[in-house]
């Protein structure tokens, strides 16, 4: 439980690290493609007996540079390159697990977490991870921040937009392959993305976003983990999934509170001054009224001034006016 819980704090701060950035350019999904890559990571280290972490992250990360290549360079547009990876990764895993002579139970440790049989070695695995994956988030956040939010602002301004894309898709890999035993391969996205939006009810800024989401991270991590403990003695509770639907129940307990605040700011937000413009009376008329004047009849009461066009017109008598 001890080791359960220092994965459970190391995870909740680095998977809403970068699942900011994510959001931030609109690729949520991006773990979720990731992650089924890794599936066929973790079933080659089943099949030649290597770590199955390890060959997950080496997997996870040339997934993740394909899929930043397709999308940039490709014809096939980004959702598109996930879909692919979805289907491809996944089922090759099921594939070389099936051959490699172990069953589902195996596959689904990683599939779906098993957070209280992790040991000592996998702690210090996404220790490690977890320090490299925070220091370059945290150092390089003003050009990453750059590179997410606005592309083409970044390229004028001199940085190495392509350069910084493959690091944000190689950080997500990282950051799946750190989860992958805490909440599993298939639920890692939603650790990644609720707490962002979760933030984003309350937050204004990105580093106030940034913060808020690792703070949600760690909460759910740590809640879930412990909520998962205290009902398993009346039921069998997995973690991972405890974890996931403590964060959607705190986006859920959030999200009226998001809404009142920005109902809040736009009432207090000024109107724009609009200048007043005023009608110009003259007493000249040189306009010519007729029957092919273009000007509709228009009904007039007697002894009535009006100003039409910026005239002035003095009108005995009812009767109807070619202007």
């Amino acid at each position: 439980m001890q080791r359960a819980l220092v994965a459970a704090l190391l995870t909740g701060l680095a998977a809403p690290a970068i699942g900011t950035f994510l959001v931030q350019r609109r690729l949520a999904l991006l773990g979720d493609g990731i992650g089924h890559v890794a599936v066929t990571g973790v079933a080659i280290g089943l099949l030649t007996g290597a770590s199955p972490t390890w060959t997950a992250v080496v997997v996870a990360v040339l997934g993740a540079v394909l899929i930043e290549v397709i999308r940039e360079r490709g014809h096939t547009n980004g959702d598109v390159a996930l879909a692919l990876l979805f289907y491809g990764g996944l089922a090759g895993g099921v594939l070389i697990t099936g051959i490699a002579g172990q069953g589902a139970a195996r596959l689904q440790e990683y599939l779906f977490g098993s957070l209280t049989s992790i040991s000592a070695g996998d702690v210090w695995f996404t220790f490690g991870l977890t320090v490299v994956l925070l220091v370059t988030t945290l150092g390089l956040l003003p050009q990453l921040f750059a590179v997410a939010s606005d592309p083409e602002f970044a390229r004028v301004a001199g940085l190495r937009v392509r350069a910084y894309n493959l690091l944000i898709a190689v950080l997500a890999a990282v950051t799946v392959t750190v989860a992958m035993r805490t909440v599993g391969l298939l639920l890692v996205s939603a650790l990644m993305v609720v707490p962002v939006a979760t933030a984003q009810q309350l937050a204004r800024s990105f580093r106030t976003t940034l913060t808020g989401a690792m703070v949600v991270g760690v909460l759910a991590a740590l809640g879930g983990l412990l909520l998962s403990a205290a009902l398993s003695f009346r039921a069998t509770v997995a973690p991972g999934p405890t974890i996931v639907l403590l964060a959607l129940a705190m986006f859920a307990s959030t999200w009226p509170i998001g809404v009142w605040l920005r109902r809040r700011r736009r009432l207090l937000s000024p109107f724009p001054a609009v200048e007043s413009t005023s009608h110009t009376v003259t007493d000249e008329h040189p306009h010519e009224h007729g029957q092919a004047c273009g000007h509709p009849a228009v009904p007039h009461e007697d002894h009535v001034d009006y100003v039409h066009d910026g005239h002035r017109h003095a009108v005995h008598g009812e009767h109807y006016d070619e202007h």
